[in-house]
């Protein structure tokens, strides 16, 4: 099995060195040495298999949100995921959703208030995929995605594809065991099985407005790729790093928001993920210096790295 393999499998949708900074929500990203995007399960299955048949290391993007990929890009293949199906068992006073990892939260979220369905009102607005939120057990409103979650279904290198229930996958605070196989078994969310309860739509249309009003005062606009940093416990990242005294610093073309501190904004367009990784370094440097609090990331940093510490001015 060869590259020219997988390049003959989906030879149309296959494309060399390019950027990923077009698939991802912060407008970063070098170039990838291969993508194929994969528009069905099978497709996102088959791929990753061949990859691995031939020693091809492979990453997986869906939404490209809550990543910050290298200005070096990506080596191997990187998979994009666009596996849309979902599947709606309705009944009287609830419903079973089959959902694929590539489908994005904000349109699940769109679609279930449609529905009368309950449960992922919180989504609304945020542009990650399923796939991404049960790895990192996204949430917002105090609601998470393991909060109606009933299985899902995983593959990993050498396995074949098998159901995990909440309990294997150990769900905590934006995260889940799913991260700890990341290095070696390098498991890939496949399918999500929520169960939801029915609600009057009307219901919840107010609490998605509501939502939404408060993520347009509370959160900047702009290129970001989310939350940057876990919250510690019985605190906020974005209170720490205000009181540190970096809110609206800037480096290069990325700034730390002036409108809330967690959030770094990628202002005209053209930061580099150095930039970005700068600002980060500073602001655990800070907040450790002053408030002796290890912040830790919420986002995942992608492709080639340098080992030294990134500083300002660098």
């Amino acid at each position: 099995m060869t590259t020219m393999d997988i390049l003959t499998l989906m030879k149309d949708r296959a494309r060399r060195n390019e950027l990923l900074a077009r698939h991802t929500t912060a407008r970063i990203g070098g170039p990838a040495d291969l993508l194929i995007e994969a528009r069905t399960i099978d497709e996102l299955i088959a791929l990753a298999q061949r990859a691995d048949d031939i020693g091809m290391t492979y990453t997986v993007l869906g939404g490209g949100a809550n990543v910050l990929v290298s200005d070096r890009g990506i080596r191997g293949l990187v998979i994009i995921n666009r596996s849309k199906e979902v599947k709606y068992t309705v009944r009287d006073i609830s419903a079973h959703l089959e959902v694929d990892s590539g489908v994005v939260l904000a349109t699940l979220a769109r679609d279930c208030i449609e529905r009368g369905l309950m449960g992922f009102e919180w989504a609304i607005g945020i542009p990650g995929t399923i796939g991404g939120a049960v790895v990192g057990n996204a949430g917002a409103h105090g609601v998470e995605t393991s909060t109606n979650l009933n299985m899902v279904k995983v593959m990993r290198r050498g396995f074949a594809p098998e159901y995990w229930t909440p309990r294997q996958l150990a769900f905590s605070y934006r995260k889940s065991a799913l991260k700890q196989y990341a290095a070696t078994e390098r498991p890939i969310v496949l399918v999500a099985l929520f169960d939801l309860k029915r609600d009057h739509r009307t219901n919840l249309e107010r609490r998605a407005a509501e939502y939404i009003a408060k993520r347009k005062t509370s959160q900047p606009p702009g290129a970001t790729m989310g939350s940057m940093f876990k919250n510690p416990p019985g605190d906020y990242a974005g209170r720490l790093i205000e009181a540190a005294g970096l809110k609206g610093t800037v480096h290069g073309g990325a700034m730390v928001s002036p409108v809330h501190a967690n959030f770094f904004v990628n202002v005209n367009g053209n930061a580099t993920a150095h930039d970005f990784k700068a600002l980060i370094d500073q602001a655990q440097t800070a907040v450790s210096e002053q408030f002796n609090i290890n912040l830790e990331l919420e986002i995942e940093l992608l492709g080639e790295w340098d080992v030294t510490t990134t500083k300002i001015g660098a």
